[in-house]
């Protein structure tokens, strides 16, 4: 499907979308509890569809309980076999993949694994080198990795600069080992918030975990409890209306926590800090999915703005830097592209009437959707439906908000 967008300042009230990141692991704790969960707020995106495919592989139970809510029925305290080694299909959700993984270990000794895009090609190296050091063995064959073993109780070292996701991976999946295991961090934790979420959930279920110098200790022989959770709205879908609103929009965004455990909520900072006119640097380590709601802000604003150490961006569902800089260049922006940094020297105005690629990235239609409010012209967006992987009615929320909009193509 194909969006053309003319501009214009969108107003009114919007509740984000609830929190993909923290839905994510609160069905994954249910699913491992002793007992049924009713979580509520849930939205049906591509990702979070994933992501109960696969804990319906593990023999999780679901059911529909209303508009929103599913009753999960947990594994159980003994986390019993699912059936002769799954299969999972996480389709583009690197969450999905790489929260599952141990857990898969620990619950029925490995499965195979597949998905769509460009999902196999993201790392999977720490996995991998911990795998070679415990004796589970791996193989990738053409669409799927197949992963095949058991976990032990010990020390598990991997980077913390390559993904926060192989961290959440893990600190699921030690508690339930028969004994206590470390989990070291060899190089500085990024995306911290993330983990904090992760932390945050595993508290909400029931799971002790120890933060230490080095890491974090993982006592063994614990249980997820079962329990009702509301899921809270996200912060980083609301990063889009934020910048909606830098670009002479009027939008009141309503739902979110402002103590969540959610990194993201950083961009309420960030909003001000890029209001002051001048040069700004923005260190996106630990928020790396801001990068396109800050770099559409960037491209309207007074001064020049630079996003530095966003080097992992390159192994999104696209390579993101390169995407963010493709289409904000066609707008008429002034973007640089660093191996690792985007630098933007902002104008009131760009000039769009431009036919922009989405990059099948959900993040990169929505960067353009809300960067095409600070244009002169009509702008296009193709392959426009791969919102739904996070944000699936975010066309139609851009609508009420008074967007302008055409749909062409199917």
């Amino acid at each position: 499907m194909n969006v053309t967008i003319t501009p214009k300042p969108l107003e009114g009230t919007i509740t984000p979308p609830p929190s993909k990141s923290q839905a994510h692991r609160a069905l994954l704790a249910a699913a491992l509890s002793g007992g049924v969960s009713l979580l509520s707020g849930l939205a049906q995106s591509q990702d979070i569809a994933a992501t109960l495919s696969c804990l319906r592989a593990l023999g999780t139970g679901v059911e529909e309980a209303g508009p929103g809510a599913l009753r999960i029925h947990g594994l159980g305290c003994s986390i019993p076999q699912a059936g002769p080694f799954p299969v999972f299909d996480c389709g583009e959700s690197g969450s999905t993949l790489r929260f599952l993984i141990p857990v898969a270990l620990v619950a029925a000794g490995g499965g195979r694994f597949t998905g769509r895009g460009r999902l196999l090609e993201r790392p999977q190296g720490p996995y991998f080198a911990l795998f070679e050091e415990k004796g589970v063995s791996y193989e990738r064959t053409g669409d799927f990795l197949t992963v095949q073993g058991r976990l032990t109780p010990g020390t598990y070292a991997l980077p913390g600069d390559v993904s926060s996701q192989f961290v959440t991976g893990l600190l699921y999946a030690l508690p339930l080992l028969e004994g206590d295991s470390e989990l070291v961090l060899t190089t500085p934790l990024e995306s911290r918030g993330y983990v904090d979420m992760t932390l945050d959930v595993l508290r909400k279920f029931g799971i002790r975990v120890e933060e230490t110098a080095s890491g974090f200790r993982v006592p063994g022989n614990q249980a997820f409890q079962a329990r009702d959770l509301t899921i809270e709205a996200d912060w980083s879908q609301a990063a889009f209306w934020y910048a909606a609103n830098f670009l002479d929009g009027e939008i009141d965004i309503q739902g979110l926590d402002h103590d969540s455990a959610q990194g993201d909520r950083r961009i309420a900072l960030d909003y001000w800090t890029l209001a002051r006119p001048g040069e700004v640097e923005l260190d996106v380590s630990q928020c790396p999915d801001l990068v396109p709601p800050l770099a559409a802000i960037a491209a309207g604003r007074s001064g020049v703005t630079r996003l530095t150490h966003a080097a992992r961006l390159r192994m999104k569902e696209s390579d993101r830097l390169t995407a963010v800089a493709d289409v904000l260049t066609a707008l008429g922006a002034e973007v640089t592209e660093g191996p690792d940094s985007l630098t933007l020297t902002g104008r009131d105005t760009l000039p769009g009437g431009a036919v922009v690629d989405s990059h099948n990235d959900h993040r990169i239609a929505m960067m353009a959707a809300v960067a095409a409010l600070a244009c002169e012209a009509p702008v296009t967006v193709t392959g426009a439906e791969c919102v739904a992987k996070s944000y699936p009615n975010f066309w139609e929320d851009y609508e009420k908000l008074g967007g302008e909009l055409t749909r062409s193509g199917g």
